[in-house]
């Protein structure tokens, strides 16, 4: 049963983009990730353009990470004062990346871009998380030292208390990290977590705890931007493709959870570490293989 994309401009198995959302949607409640840089390279494998595939997969992350914020919340595990920091950066960064996408996409750079973004994040995150998985399997632990205060966050002017973290830093840095991550988002599709979270822990200093929900705070407001501004200025946003991929990643999430709650936490990772170097290096591998159809005819009206 075929469905046609209006956006994309092709017909798919209505079957297989309802699979890819269960899939996704398990992997996501399996390995703790809101899925966004999975199911991009998914779509552009079965042949959605990658324009389209980083515009519509938004309106996923949007759906799971309010989900997710609401729980953080609930447990009061939200830095809201720093989470306003890093919305302020992301909101210019993600409007800025979304002008960077429109002018790529009228120079048809575009699709070339995301791929090579997509093949340089997947392989250098799926490489530290394989490392780091092998490490633990084997019983091989890394002596932590003691978490030092970031000297940047505190040499840099404009400081600022953030009694909920108990930080007093300067507030250029959580703006410039929104700013950054904002324009990741809007290029590639994902909810930046994989950037922020990092970011907030090893840059500002800010406690494990309230990381998460302050995180995905951010992500929301970011990616609605995106997705609304992709949607006027681009039209790379599908609804079709979106509301299919969004109803199967809600049934596969809901499996995904039980399962992951029965499995070690290492093979876990493990898990995950395969299946982001496997999807890179199936980009990759794109990169360098000449396509079947070298020319394409088209009809003018």
């Amino acid at each position: 049963m075929n469905i046609y994309l209006p956006i994309a401009e092709m017909s798919v198995n209505i079957f297989l983009i309802l699979g890819l959302g269960v899939v996704t949607g398990v992997l996501s409640g399996l390995f703790g990730v809101g899925g966004g840089f999975l199911m991009t390279p998914l779509l552009i494998f079965i042949g959605v353009p990658p324009a389209v595939s980083v515009s519509t997969v938004g309106n996923q992350i949007i759906a799971s990470s309010v989900s997710g914020f609401l729980a953080h919340w609930r447990r009061e595990n939200v830095d809201f004062k720093m989470g306003w920091f890093l919305l302020g950066g992301g909101l210019v960064g993600s409007t800025l990346g979304v002008e960077i996408f429109r002018w790529l996409k009228q120079l048809g750079y575009i699709d070339l871009i995301i791929s090579v973004s997509y093949v340089a994040f997947l392989g250098v995150i799926g490489a530290m998380m394989a490392n780091e998985s092998v490490r633990s399997i084997m019983g091989i632990v890394k002596k932590h030292s003691p978490h030092a205060r970031p000297k940047l966050a505190t040499r840099l002017p404009f400081k600022i208390e953030f009694p909920k973290s108990k930080l007093h830093i300067s507030a250029i840095m959580p703006v410039a990290i929104g700013f950054f991550v904002g324009i990741m988002v809007s290029l590639m599709g994902i909810g930046g977590g994989f950037f922020l979270i990092p970011a907030m822990i090893y840059l500002l200093g800010m406690p494990t705890a309230v990381v998460i929900g302050t995180s995905l705070f951010q992500i929301i407001f970011i990616t609605a931007n995106v997705t609304f501004l992709q949607a006027i200025t681009t039209q790379t946003v599908d609804i079709m493709l979106a509301l299919l991929l969004l109803s199967g990643s809600v049934i596969g999430a809901q499996f995904g959870s039980r399962w992951g709650a029965k499995l070690p936490a290492d093979y876990l990772r493990a898990s995950l570490a395969a299946i982001v170097l496997l999807v890179a290096l199936k980009l990759a591998w794109g990169l360098f293989t000449p396509p079947s159809d070298i020319y394409s005819v088209s009809v003018l009206e």
